[in-house]
């Protein structure tokens, strides 16, 4: 059975904790529906009505494509353990840059700098939805995928940053994703 809040309880903040995986979806008023997995602890929750992500660059820029234009995001987690459960934020969104002067304040609360990142997407969560998640199979968490960061290691500052300016411009549908040429730059 689905139930409804409106912020984030102690027992969401214990399962938000546990999870090893994420999924964000976002969708323009006309185009793809994107959804997309993520991890590498990145999740973090900023108070009980705001969540947010460290992004690190990807084959694409969706979200934030999204986000600029209409602020509409979904974050789902679900149990693969004992105790199923689906778990949704619904909210509003918006991405903080480098170059933006929000970065200064959360960029500290994600953790360790980690090769590749691109943005902060912030999350005003509008309503919290649980339900039941027994059609979920179980998975056994094995560890971290390395491959993303090799690869942003591999290709260094002034490689990630041609690699943002060739593919992180424009959605596939052709938005903006908000990212400045200036912020493509090196650190």
């Amino acid at each position: 059975m689905a139930k409804f809040f409106e912020s984030l309880t102690p027992a969401h903040l214990e399962f938000i904790a546990e999870q090893k995986i994420y999924f964000v979806a976002s969708a323009p008023r006309s185009g793809r529906v994107n959804l997309s997995p993520k991890g590498m602890d990145t999740f973090r929750v900023l108070s009980t009505t705001r969540v947010g992500y460290l992004d690190v660059t990807g084959s694409g820029n969706e979200t934030a494509a999204h986000l600029l234009e209409n602020g509409r995001i979904t974050l789902m987690m679900c149990s693969f353990t004992a105790s199923p459960l689906i778990f949704r934020l619904y909210g509003r969104g918006h991405a903080v840059h480098p170059h933006d002067a929000e970065w200064a304040q959360l960029r500290p609360l994600f953790g360790p700098a980690l090769p590749g990142e691109r943005q902060l997407i912030i999350t005003e969560i509008e309503s919290i939805q649980t339900s039941c998640g027994f059609g979920v199979p179980f998975f056994d968490y094995t560890g971290e995928r390395e491959t993303l960061i090799d690869y942003a290691n591999k290709k260094g500052p002034e490689g990630m940053a041609a690699y943002r300016l060739q593919k992180n411009l424009r959605s596939i549908d052709g938005l903006p994703t908000g990212l400045k040429t200036a912020s493509l730059s090196p650190s």
